[in-house]
């Protein structure tokens, strides 16, 4: 996939950002950058690949993974990112997969695709919607506070509980 250099566009309360478009964060060395890497469903079946990884730059959290579906499904190729909170899938323990045991290659093409424009909360409660997942409280100020956005479910097979997904650094490379 060719990545498009145009960031997600700013709105009122939008605070989310692909981590390429953060020129001082990278991945952090203590977690695999899963970019590249194989989805599963509860089916085992592929039906996709991770394009990138939606984060919340001030808490320092990964909270959405962009997935490319296969072109195999044969979804419009508008329509072929969805997004899935983080909390919802696991890494494989050894091998490059995600799996998520929410969906399979049947139920994943009735998931709310994603345009990579803005994501709205209206957008992440369809997500929470399609996946059975409970919304939160109206006006509730923990709407990550939620297990579906729990960064340590992803990668507790490939990561120490304590440390962030994700790291800034200076001008000078230094972590931060």
């Amino acid at each position: 996939m060719e990545p498009i250099s145009t960031p997600i566009p700013p709105a009122e309360g939008m605070h989310l950002r692909r981590l390429r478009d953060l020129a001082d964060f990278e991945v952090a060395d203590s977690s695999p950058d899963v970019r590249g890497w194989s989805v599963r469903g509860a089916d085992g079946q592929k039906f996709g690949e991770v394009a990138e990884l939606i984060v919340e730059e001030e808490a320092l959290k990964v909270r959405y993974l962009d997935i490319e579906l296969s072109s195999n499904l044969r979804v419009n190729k508008h329509e072929r990112h969805i997004l899935l909170p983080v909390g919802v899938a696991a890494l494989d323990e050894e091998g490059d997969n995600v799996f998520v045991p929410a969906l399979t290659l049947e139920t994943v093409l009735e998931y709310p695709p994603y345009a990579e424009i803005q994501i709205s909360r209206g957008y992440e409660e369809a997500m929470l919607r399609a996946l059975k997942l409970p919304l939160p409280e109206a006006g509730s100020e923990g709407f990550y506070n939620q297990s579906s956005y729990d960064e340590q479910h992803f990668y507790q097979n490939r990561r120490p509980a304590e440390l962030n997904a994700f790291r800034r650094r200076d001008q000078n490379n230094n972590v931060l």
